[in-house]
């Protein structure tokens, strides 16, 4: 009960933190906000009934230094990206690679693959076992990839939480 009370009231500060109002005078925009707090409880309620196991996020040190360096990684791919979009070649050599993955649970795959996908001028496609499908815009961002040390990045974080 617990579980569901802090959610409700995290939510629901959320919620009253991006609106912006939480007059009286706007009785739409509040039932709508009410009606998404009761509807997310009651996903959130239902989902960990299915499995059994509640979803918890550990905000550990590790956890909060590797969003620290993937917004790092974001912000450069941007520029790189927004390179390419402004030069009047548009010098793009798109290609498909195969990826590696090293983590061993299936939250720290999808985990990668997130990553990747939120770093501009690379998608996740597909993931087959350990490994995982990335459409990349360039050779430099498919080889940036390959060398880079994300992979070795999220599976420390993944280690740390389990």
């Amino acid at each position: 009960m617990g579980h569901i009370l802090s959610l409700g009231a995290s939510l629901a500060a959320f919620w009253m933190l991006l609106s912006g109002s939480i007059s009286l005078d706007h009785k739409l925009v509040l039932g709508f906000g009410v009606a998404s707090l009761v509807l997310s409880i009651w996903l959130a309620v239902r989902m960990d009934r299915i499995d059994g196991t509640p979803v918890s996020v550990n905000l550990r040190p590790s956890l909060i230094r590797y969003w620290i360096w993937l917004a790092k990684e974001i912000g450069k791919a941007n520029i790189d990206v927004a390179k390419i979009v402004l030069s009047p070649k548009m010098e793009i050599s798109p290609r498909m690679i195969r990826v590696k993955a090293t983590q061993k649970t299936d939250v720290g795959i999808t985990t990668f693959a997130n990553s990747i996908t939120l770093t501009p001028g690379t998608v996740s496609v597909d993931i087959d076992n350990d490994e995982i499908l990335v459409h990349a815009i360039t050779d430099e961002m498919a080889q940036g990839l390959l060398e880079s040390d994300m992979d070795a990045r999220v599976t420390a974080v993944e280690a740390k939480i389990r």
